[in-house]
């Protein structure tokens, strides 16, 4: 399920990029073709760039949101979770050899 998920996000983020290369090309040639001045052209490709940033951003925040719903519905543990049990079995092996060795 998480192999699933991973793909559709790259699809999603692919399809993103692409989109953002496309809509720069549209701009390059309103440039060439003189519809559109060079001090226009650059101050689209920046609100572009500007736009893009920011749902790049939001993007990357439902992701984090969307693996973290994922991780809880399926009640999959965490790496802090893991750690903590694994330093809580830590301490209880300290514990029985230290009781082990106290024994005579």
């Amino acid at each position: 399920m998480l192999d699933m998920m991973k793909k559709a996000l790259m699809a999603g983020i692919g399809l993103a990029l692409k989109t953002k290369d496309e809509v720069e090309e549209i701009a390059r040639e309103l440039i060439q073709k003189g519809k559109m001045s060079e001090k226009d052209g650059k101050k689209f490709l920046d609100d572009l760039m500007a736009r893009y940033e920011s749902a790049k951003s939001n993007m990357d925040t439902w992701v984090e949101n969307a693996v973290q719903n994922l991780i809880k519905k399926g009640k999959l543990a965490t790496r802090d979770e893991i750690e903590g049990l694994r330093k809580e079995v830590q301490d209880l092996k300290n514990s029985m050899s230290a009781k082990n060795e106290d024994k005579p």
